[in-house]
């Protein structure tokens, strides 16, 4: 292949790359905060902690009461 037709097909595709970013540099000005709540696919995962077993002596937020029975 020839130097100078080499040059020419990457100036062209230099072009069409700087035609793409562009178009990708507009979408990303344009784009502002959206509105209302968010759709369910971006809402992040739920992490569910371990139940508390009563073994690493915390009591969850319950007082120390013996039962009484009533």
């Amino acid at each position: 292949m020839d130097i100078q037709k080499m040059i020419t097909a990457l100036r062209e595709e230099r072009a069409c790359l700087d035609e793409a970013l562009m178009g990708l540099e507009k979408l990303a000005n344009k784009r502002s905060p959206r509105r209302g709540r968010p759709p369910a696919w971006m809402k992040p995962a739920i992490v569910i902690a371990p139940k508390n077993d009563g073994l690493d002596g915390s009591t969850n937020g319950q007082s120390h009461r013996a039962y009484s029975g009533n």
